[in-house]
């Protein structure tokens, strides 16, 4: 049986080795907004698969040169890509079937040639 990645199940000090960054810099980037851990009753931290791909994500931002206001707004803008990129694939599902749906009406619309009505106009003069 497999967890989801959403499972909160490491505790700090394992998801920052696993980030490659010091436990204070995960409580730095809780602080400014950048993640945001389940909590035990206790109150301990604890960080899911999901979690450690973003402190991931926002250790490559920080050491390509941005700095934690420039790695927020780069997260922003590809949570904003992701869900603009999500609309558009439900839009176009939605218009595949608008366009089946169509074609299955016209189907019922067409007449097949040897069944369709023909005026009779007598014999041909040639």
């Amino acid at each position: 049986m497999s967890r989801s990645r959403d499972h909160a199940v490491y505790v700090i000090s394992v998801a920052a080795e696993l980030a490659g960054v010091h436990p204070q810099t995960l409580r730095i980037y809780e602080r400014k907004g950048l993640v945001d851990p389940a909590r035990t009753q206790g109150g301990s931290r604890r960080y899911s698969d999901a979690d450690i791909d973003l402190l991931k994500r926002i250790q490559d931002l920080t050491n390509a040169g941005l700095n934690l206001a420039g790695v927020e707004r780069v997260l922003q803008l590809e949570d904003e890509l992701r869900q603009v990129r999500d609309e558009l694939e439900r839009t176009r599902q939605q218009a595949r079937q608008a366009v089946a749906e169509a074609e299955r009406r016209a189907r019922y619309d067409l007449v097949p040639v040897h069944q369709s009505v023909v005026l009779y106009e007598g014999k041909r003069h040639r």
